[in-house]
């Protein structure tokens, strides 16, 4: 179960604080996928930080029953001055994982050769994302977060990576971004509505989906 209590978080703009998480009270179970539909700058993203640790609330927390992911492909918490082979040693022991396994699968995963000993910040956007999510895929995560794109680089590249996530769908559970309601079916069983700064859980996609209309029509505020 990861359960979020009093979820609040605002960014301060020209305008004032935009709030994009208002006072969340929702329990979502770990034992089934979920997705989560909202409007572009509703905090789709923020949310699944929060949840996996990346970012802090203002208010409020987030228990969990497992090991929950960092949003897949999120590079934002590595160290620039450690190498990628430093950072997975690094990870890998604080999950409690084996630290060489780790290594090397991750290693072999992104498939960036010798940067893969060089720091972090020598790396290309792509080469940081592909070494997230080759460490993603290497640790045994109980809930996988996942931001919209699950796949980065060439065809061959995101071919692996598809394959690589469906084989973790089978045996943990998702909470998943997308604008695409055929992704989101192909790996959900349920589906959240974030809108307003509030968080509404559905028990289908299919009811979800409905609602997500209404407030894209302005039929429900």
């Amino acid at each position: 179960m990861i359960e979020l209590r009093h979820i609040t978080k605002a960014y301060q703009t020209p305008f004032g604080p935009n709030v994009v998480l208002n006072d969340i009270n929702v329990a979502l179970p770990t034992g089934e996928s979920i997705g989560i539909l909202g409007k572009n700058g509703a905090g789709k993203s923020t949310l699944l930080r929060i949840i996996g640790g990346a970012e802090m609330p203002d208010l409020g927390k987030v228990y969990t029953d497992g090991q929950v992911s960092w949003p897949i492909g999120f590079s934002g918490g590595f160290s620039g001055a450690l190498t990628g082979e430093d950072n997975c040693r690094f990870v890998a022991r604080i999950y409690g994982q084996n630290v060489d396994r780790v290594t090397d699968e991750t290693r072999a995963f992104a498939d960036i050769g010798r940067y893969f000993y060089m720091p972090i910040r020598t790396y290309s956007s792509g080469m940081k994302a592909r070494l997230a999510f080759g460490m993603s895929m290497a640790i045994d995560f109980s809930v996988y977060l996942v931001d919209e794109v699950t796949a980065v680089g060439d065809a061959n590249f995101k071919k692996k990576c598809q394959e690589a996530f469906s084989d973790r769908s089978e045996r943990s559970s998702i909470i998943m971004v997308s604008h695409s309601p055929d992704t989101i079916r192909q790996y959900c069983s349920r589906c959240a509505v974030l809108n307003r700064g509030g968080l509404e859980l559905f028990p289908s996609v299919d009811e979800a989906y409905e609602r997500y209309a209404a407030y894209q029509a302005g039929d429900v505020i």
